[in-house]
């Protein structure tokens, strides 16, 4: 979500007469914080915002404005709460104790996905959205994902000691890292060469030339296995294997280890489908 730039603000139209931050009720914070199509944003919003934390984030915005809190700094409590995610489900346990890390790792991504709400309804009702604040944002989600990745990696290492579980959840990381570097260099490269961040043709330039390419990418889109690498998606996998393996009681966290390689094997196959789809698009036309 935007947060904000030093500097002077956009002056208030007159027929905007939104209290200020201390008189901030709920119901504002949804009329100015939540413009109308929020929940709409099939490509930019979470479903689990859809689902109930939009519903939620607008108490928790108001207790931010009442407690000063800027847009920025709430962006910056996102990326610890997310960096926080990955390092308590990393932390050496097994059974039952490591259950309660993966349930202490996914709560901090609902913190983490709560922040990311709440940052940015402060920004809009604030008026103090930027371009700094975009940037914060995206590196919050570098950063939750590839820590959720490396620290799913150490709990089916079994603890803070290398090896080739604690590997394979770096190379996991890397993908997701890479996944969404491919995404974000799509505005880069247009911006370079002096074309506007969006291509024109909306959904069509998003749609590969080939035909078999793009029945393949609405193929996957429709299983949505990608998902499986996103953050809050992975942190209720990663409780979900360490309730098996308490359940199970190895010697060895197994379930754990088969989420791992198949939280790595989707991340090398998106890396490789997302860079095609992306070339064989419109989007660097």
């Amino acid at each position: 979500m935007e947060a904000e730039l030093p500097g002077p603000q956009a002056p208030v139209p007159p027929d905007d007469q939104r209290p200020d931050r201390k008189g901030a009720t709920v119901a504002d914070i949804r009329r100015y914080g939540q413009p109308p199509g929020l929940k709409d944003r099939r490509n930019e919003e979470h479903w689990a915002g859809r689902l109930y934390m939009r519903d939620l984030s607008p108490y928790f915005a108001w207790i931010a404005l009442r407690l000063g809190f800027s847009p920025n700094q709430l962006t910056y409590l996102m990326m610890l709460s997310g960096i926080l995610a990955g390092v308590v489900v990393s932390l050496p346990a097994s059974g039952t104790a490591a259950l309660w890390t993966a349930l202490g790792g996914a709560v901090l991504i609902q913190v983490y996905l709560l922040l990311d709400c709440v940052d940015g309804e402060v920004a809009r009702y604030l008026k103090r959205t930027s371009v700094a604040g975009v940037f914060l944002d995206r590196i919050g989600h570098y950063l939750s994902e590839v820590s959720l990745l490396i620290g799913l990696g150490f709990a089916a290492q079994g603890g803070w000691r290398n090896g080739g579980w604690a590997e394979l959840g770096l190379v996991a990381a890397l993908g997701a890292a890479l996944i969404k570097a491919e995404t974000d260099n799509v505005v880069v490269a247009r911006a370079k060469s002096g074309l506007p961040a969006d291509p024109t043709g909306g959904d069509r330039a998003l749609r590969p030339r080939s035909t078999g390419i793009a029945l393949a990418r609405q193929a996957a889109s429709m299983l949505r296995f990608h998902r499986i690498i996103g953050a809050v998606e992975l942190s209720l996998l990663i409780l979900a294997a360490a309730a098996l393996d308490a359940v199970l009681g190895t010697d060895t966290p197994a379930a754990t280890r088969v989420l791992m390689v198949a939280v790595a094997a989707v991340a090398v196959l998106q890396t490789l489908l997302h860079l095609v789809s992306i070339l064989a698009s419109r989007r660097l036309k």
